[in-house]
């Protein structure tokens, strides 16, 4: 069942992902769309959810949200449709297209391709440029990130630590800083991302995913994991080519 309802208080799109994380955690809900431009909410369950219960878990996170039913707020269907969602990622393709090209370019200058050096250039601009849009709502990340991230469910701040991370990473890369160790520490952080990415696209919870922070409202899908995944096998590679010299 999906019900529609009318959200009071939020002022921005970090309000939008604490609504939207606050409402994901409660026990059968299925997904959440929250729209700050309509301040309205379409929620799917798998068992009827009182409007009080939701009141009380929205005050919860804060007192000055509000949430009521917008009419016969029952719909029949989802309001998700994949062409809406493909337009949603435009975001992440621009970003990696421009990733590919700077890099590709760099590595046309140098007059031979070393795929080393390419991966390691693109690593750096990956972690840099998706860190840079974390730090511009810090909290919104924090908040959207636990709805799913297996460490960050455990742990809040695990959030503001991730941003700060992949910040680092960004740098490590980019200076050639400890290779060994950062493309371990990259394997790792990320392998232990993708956990709760799969999680969420195999449970079909249809959740915000927070690899561009807060700012825009992406859907969780398998483009999710085809990002992690690269950044795995990237870091995977160069780590058995660095403990084989």
């Amino acid at each position: 069942m999906t019900h529609q309802y009318k959200i009071e208080g939020m002022s921005c799109m970090s309000c939008v992902a604490k609504v939207k994380s606050a409402i994901l955690i409660m026990p059968n809900v299925l997904s959440a769309e929250v729209d700050k431009a309509t301040n309205s909410a379409t929620i799917k369950m798998s068992q009827h959810i009182s409007t009080e219960a939701l009141q009380k878990q929205l005050q919860e996170k804060d007192p000055k949200y509000s949430i009521t039913p917008m009419g016969d707020h029952t719909t029949s269907g989802s309001s998700d449709n994949s062409a809406t969602a493909l337009g949603q990622y435009k975001p992440i393709f621009l970003i990696f297209a421009y990733i590919l090209s700077a890099t590709l370019i760099i590595q046309y200058l140098g007059g031979t391709f070393n795929m080393m050096e390419w991966m390691r250039h693109f690593m750096a601009g990956f972690f840099l440029i998706f860190s840079f849009f974390k730090m511009l709502d810090l909290s919104g990340f924090a908040d959207s990130y636990m709805s799913y991230d297996i460490l960050a469910k455990r742990w809040k701040g695990w959030g503001y630590v991730y941003a700060f991370v992949e910040l680092g990473l960004g740098l490590a890369y980019l200076s050639n800083c400890c290779p060994l160790a950062t493309n371990i520490t990259a394997f790792m952080v990320m392998t232990i991302s993708i956990i709760g990415v799969l999680q969420s696209v195999l449970n079909k919870k249809k959740i915000q995913c927070a690899c561009l922070g807060a700012v825009f409202d992406l859907p969780m899908s398998t483009v999710t994991i085809i990002e992690d995944a690269l950044m795995i096998i990237m870091s995977g590679y160069m780590i058995i080519y660095q403990l084989s010299l």
